[in-house]
């Protein structure tokens, strides 16, 4: 799922370019081009695709009920802009999967008067796919409150690690040898979350703060790239929970990661506004059987 992104090598001679980024490699880069923002922009991208937003209301089941089932997250393809790097020189190999697919468990607790308290899971065990193998691990914790018969307001907190051990900087040449690397990257926020409760549909909004740290280890040189500017900032996900049949539970989500403040470690010249280092909008579903 995670691929390939910058890859610090000296020198730029005979530096593959995908044929769908020539146009974009042939104009050159914008004034405001940085190779240290590139990387940072696609190690907080990447984080930013296995975040645990919600897909569910702010009350996720019934006390004492749960669910397991399946979440999908779509993975939108990194474009020409952000691909090329080495002062556009190169592109990188970002889009192996088009989705971030994983098994997820959901319990909620007794109900004591109104409130319920309940607790996820999702895992992706060590799999291999399209050359790398990742390993997922997400979970949250929180607490809705029914108020009557209709308004829900909940909070949670979540909490995403993540590695993939594969090819990820790409040869510098194409067709040249290439090593495993190491992606590690970790996430975590809270959420305060209101929903409307219409018996079967239940839209949600949930708006909240989100924190991201990166590491790579570039397998042929022994290099750890670092990320200068990680990702800290506003997440927010507007979406809609359905319980069919009694059995079926059905959720999606539209997810947002405009763009975070950063307290830059390095000062980086003619960059800005913040969402250079990293952004994400994309949707996210749930299919799970309701326990």
């Amino acid at each position: 799922m995670v691929a390939t992104w910058l890859w610090m090598w000296a020198g730029t001679a005979h530096a593959y370019v995908d044929e769908a980024c020539a146009d974009w490699a042939a104009a050159g880069p914008p004034e405001d081009y940085n190779e240290q923002a590139q990387q940072d922009y696609l190690a907080n991208y990447f984080a930013l695709t296995t975040t645990f937003s919600p897909v569910h209301a702010p009350v996720p089941h019934e006390g004492g009920h749960g669910s397991i089932g399946l979440d999908v997250g779509i993975l939108p393809p990194v474009g020409c802009p952000h691909r090329l790097v080495l002062n556009y020189t190169k592109t990188e190999d970002t889009n192996k999967s088009p989705v971030v697919p994983r098994p997820s468990v959901s319990y909620s607790f007794p109900t004591l008067g109104r409130t319920t308290m309940y607790a996820g899971a999702a895992y992706v065990p060590p799999v291999t796919l399209f050359g790398v193998t990742n390993v997922i691990l997400s979970g949250e914790l929180g607490v809705g409150v029914a108020l009557g018969e209709v308004l829900q307001l909940g909070g949670r907190f979540h909490a995403t690690s993540m590695k993939t051990v594969g090819e990820i900087a790409t040869p510098f040449v194409e067709g040249g040898t290439a090593f495993d690397d190491l992606y590690v990257a970790s996430t975590f926020g809270l959420d305060l979350m209101v929903g409307t409760d219409f018996d079967v549909v239940t839209p949600y909004l949930a708006l909240g703060w989100t924190d991201a740290s990166t590491f790579f280890y570039i397998g042929d040189d022994n290099v750890v790239t670092n990320n200068y500017h990680p990702y800290f900032g506003f997440t927010g996900s507007l979406g809609v929970d359905a319980l069919v049949a009694d059995h079926l539970r059905l959720g999606g989500e539209f997810y947002a990661a405009p763009g975070g403040y950063s307290q830059p470690v390095k000062d980086l010249e003619n960059v800005s506004p913040a969402s250079r280092y990293g952004h994400l909008y994309t949707g996210r579903f749930r299919i799970a059987l309701e326990l």
